[in-house]
């Protein structure tokens, strides 16, 4: 399922219109992206938490070259599905 199929599952099931869809799920996308970026977690009780991680530096290797490199430290974006979430998408 892409974006515009979303939009279009969501507007049916909720009764608004695809515009109306589309910016509301663009403002849900907007705070998730706003928390993450100050630190924050979003915790959604049953479907999941989108909360960040940092990831230390670590050595690495170019597979060309098979020279080694070292990977900088970065903090990535996780999602831990929920546990309702995890048995509805295992029936």
């Amino acid at each position: 399922m892409n974006k515009a199929e979303l939009i279009a599952s969501m507007a049916e099931k909720s009764q608004l219109t695809k515009k109306e869809t589309e910016v509301a799920l663009k403002s849900f996308i907007e705070s998730v992206e706003e928390a993450l970026e100050t630190g924050d977690k979003v915790q959604l009780i049953g479907f999941g938490t989108f909360e960040t991680r940092a990831r230390a530096e670590r050595k690495g290797r170019n597979p060309r070259t098979k020279e080694e490199i070292t990977i900088p430290a970065s903090t990535v974006p996780v999602f831990k599905a929920g546990k309702e979430f995890k048995e509805r998408v295992n029936k």
